[in-house]
């Protein structure tokens, strides 16, 4: 009954392996699998013939699969394991007795013998040792330490910032991300415990969009934090204890039509003209997503109402096509020099009628306008004439942005025109500034350099990232106003921020051709000398849970166009790698100014997309909300476009792990130091696994004098602590909801350093929502 009922498994195997492998030979793929497939049923009607020759057979498939694994992966575990559990386990049922006593034979006395178990047995023993070795080894580590020594004792950290404050998004308006505390090493950062938690009840609704977010990360001033939440609540809380002192409800109220409900952050300024203690001498600024600036007193939240109109700035003034839900700003202003300087983002690919991407300044005491930088009229900043409107769907800054002030300069990141994926009718002026860092005059907006890291971008490649700002210290001892621009596509630029030219230098190189025929695509496209740009995908990078959806990841992997970084959208469908959540996104990098190093956390996760004919998107449903994944309308546009992760029949990523790393680079040399995996799948599967693969993530790193850097991110839910020397994994913390935010540190009268985490989820990746905000210190037990 056994050999039955495995002889029938045997050719269902065998059958669905075959008729894949066919496939995917067709398709100029591997034979391996319509081998396998044949092996199956070879051995399953040998079974059935209760033919002992029946475990040869297996044994040399067996054999033909050990061997063609560790040609295409080596000894990687986490690709060898699909390819190669399956065959083995079966391997070790044949060897079981109750398969190979009917498989034996019976002596002339009557004693029966089973049949012999060592042609199967001793290539199963060889293919498990080879597996147990290869689960000591990690072919994708990069071990290696970052230089020690400081090489600026007394950087410039940007701005007038006290050591235990965070006083920006970045800390500083360099955006360094980095704080001066060093109370917290990498010695004790293991005896780091919660000491205060809070619930903003600000909480994912039913009738959300999918892109519901929490990724703020809280300022601290004096005695108090300030933070936002995806509904655009502000809420002040006590630095010390983390009680509640007020929370404004912006009342955004809730739109199916945008594509993102989240906030990152809010801005914090002291007018000095104003008497302390007067009614709003100290305000906080509020985004909200319903294209509003809110002004407000940052001692008890109530509105500053002699601020633009009676404290509400509106954002979608000047804009010739105003769609409700399609216009926003998800990230803080800037406060500089008495402005406020804001972009602003559009709902990506949902229509060619969206608002301008334009930046402007605006008075920070009384929200009039002072200057608008638009890129599609560029040499024009005074502010815009009554009854004119600004360009419309111009590249717009959604992320945030970082000022050097005694350069009187403010240096913004760019996206691209929508459609993304379409450049047919672009201008000039969108082929200059997109997918670029442009550095403006704080008092004018006159453009003074820009520096672009795509051309002709079809991909979504935005300048996620905030720009982040050192002075480096080159070998002949002389400093350079530095810029590090991490991109979606992998590459770190590192500029002079004066001029915009390159210290670490990037060139040129071909890029693939074949856009459809409307369109075109650029002959060249940059690449910096620093990169974490990835290896081209092939065939073998293709991974799954067994050998079934390895296949069929093989078999879409060859349905799709790719050849290589900046393969063209097509009406076929193009596998897009990066992705479009890049290697880097607006979590940015980390940078110490005193040792000049980085610590970020590259991710890898392959996108797809395929361009749709207008005539066939079906009208809108009413029921249908904005996402960044799935059908992305395009309305006015000639084509729509369907994209979304690279993913296999089961949901998992079709590309091979790891997902996500740490890293650390030496800015002045641009070499990288390290590469070591980030994150477990224990939040990926039902079962709580702790398998540390290297998961994707998306958020930002936190580092400190102390030798600390800190990381939520990735998609389990941990707030992770790492050796900035060796990228040393030192803190796991758990979470309860997804660390989709950057952390920050401080200090309070108590004279302890403190690290938060706003724990909420993010809508992108599936982590588990809430609305937490956790405060840490060093145990004193």
């Amino acid at each position: 009954m056994m050999l039955t009922i495995t002889s029938i498994l045997f050719i269902l195997i065998g059958l669905a392996l075959g008729g894949g492998g066919l496939w995917l030979v067709l398709l100029g793929g591997s034979i391996f699998y319509l081998f396998a497939g044949a092996m199956f049923i070879i051995t399953a009607v040998l079974l059935l013939m209760r033919k002992a020759v029946a475990l040869w057979v297996y044994a040399a498939l067996v054999v033909a699969a050990l061997i063609w694994a560790v040609w295409e992966v080596g000894f990687d575990w986490w690709q060898l394991g699909p390819r190669g559990g399956l065959i083995i386990l079966l391997g070790l049922w044949l060897l079981t007795p109750w398969i190979r006593r009917p498989l034996g034979f019976a002596s002339p006395t009557g004693a029966v013998y089973s049949a012999n178990p060592w042609p199967l047995g001793v290539p199963v023993i060889i293919a498990i040792l080879v597996a147990g070795y290869s689960m000591t080894t990690d072919p994708h580590d990069l071990a290696g330490d970052l230089p020690k020594d400081v090489v600026a004792a007394a950087p410039p950290f940007g701005g007038d910032v006290p050591d235990g404050e965070w006083h920006q998004y970045g800390r500083t308006p360099f955006g360094q991300r980095y704080s001066p505390l060093d109370q917290i090493n990498a010695t004790n950062v293991k005896d780091l415990k919660e000491v205060w938690r809070y619930q903003t009840g600000d909480v994912k609704r039913p009738d959300d969009v999918g892109e519901t977010t929490y990724q703020v990360t809280p300022l601290k001033v004096n005695d108090t934090l300030y933070l936002c939440t995806p509904h655009n609540w502000a809420i002040a809380l006590d630095a010390k204890t983390g009680k509640e002192k007020w929370k404004f409800d912006a009342n955004s109220g809730m739109n199916p039509d945008r594509q993102h409900q989240t906030c990152r952050g809010i801005t914090y300024y002291q007018d000095t003209a104003t008497a302390a203690g007067q009614p709003c001498a100290d305000r906080v600024y509020l985004p909200t997503s319903d294209a509003r600036l809110i002004a407000l007193d940052a001692v008890d939240g109530k509105v500053c109402e002699n601020f633009a109109d009676k404290g509400t700035l509106h954002l979608e003034t000047g804009m010739k096509y105003n769609p409700a839900g399609y216009y926003y700003s998800t990230s803080p202003p800037v406060a500089v020099a008495g402005k406020l300087i804001i972009g602003g983002a559009v709902n990506d690919n949902y229509s060619t009628q969206e608002q301008s991407g334009v930046i402007r300044a605006f008075d920070i005491n009384t929200g009039a306008l002072l200057w608008n930088w638009d890129s599609g009229n560029p040499d024009v900043t005074t502010p815009l004439p009554q009854g004119q409107t600004y360009t419309t769907n111009s590249p717009n800054s959604w992320s945030v942005l970082s000022v050097d002030e005694g350069l009187g300069m403010v240096y913004i990141p760019l996206g691209n025109q929508v459609p993304d994926q379409l450049g047919m009718n672009r201008s000039a002026n969108v082929e200059k500034f997109s997918s670029s860092v442009v550095a403006l005059d704080i008092n004018s907006g006159q453009l003074k350099w820009v520096q672009q890291f795509v051309h002709h971008d079809l991909w979504d490649m935005d300048v996620p990232a905030q720009p982040v700002l050192f002075d480096m210290t080159k070998p002949d001892g002389s400093v350079v106003p530095a810029l590090v621009a991490p991109t979606k596509q992998g590459d770190i630029y590192v500029l002079d921020r004066r001029t915009g030219e390159a210290i670490i230098p990037f060139k040129e190189i071909p890029a693939p051709g074949g856009a459809i025929p409307e369109d075109k695509t650029a002959p060249t496209q940059p690449i910096s000398d620093l990169t974490f740009s990835p290896d081209p995908l092939q065939e073998k990078n293709m991974w799954g849970v067994s050998l079934f959806d390895q296949l069929a990841c093989r078999i879409e992997f060859h349905r799709y166009k790719y050849e290589g970084r900046y393969t063209p959208p097509s009406l076929q469908g193009t596998i897009v790698y990066p992705g479009n959540f890049g290697t880097f996104n607006w979590g940015s990098v980390a940078v110490d100014p005193e040792r000049q190093i980085m610590f970020g956390m590259p991710t890898y996760l392959a996108f797809t997309s395929r361009l749709v004919p207008a005539a066939d998107i079906p009208p809108k449903g009413q029921d249908e909300k904005c996402s960044e994944q799935g059908l992305n309308r395009n309305d006015g546009a000639p084509y729509g476009v369907f994209m979304g992760p690279f993913l296999g029949p089961l949901g998992i990523p079709c590309q091979a792990p790891p997902w996500g790393y740490v890293a650390g680079v030496d800015l002045r040399t641009g070499k990288i130091a390290y590469m070591h995996k980030n994150g477990t799948v224990h939040d990926m599967t039902p079962l709580p696994l702790p398998f540390k693969v290297g998961v994707p993530g998306i958020g930002g790193p936190m580092m400190t004098k102390g030798g600390v850097a800190f990381l939520g991110a990735a998609v389990d839910n941990y707030l992770r602590a790492y050796d900035v020397t060796s990228g040393a994994e030192l803190l796991q913390a758990r979470l309860p909801a997804g660390g989709q935010a950057t952390p920050m540190t401080y200090t309070t009268s108590d004279n302890k350093q403190y690290v938060v985490m706003v724990a909420g989820g993010h809508g992108s990746v599936g982590t588990k929502p809430g609305d937490y905000v956790i405060g840490y210190t060093l145990s004193s037990d």
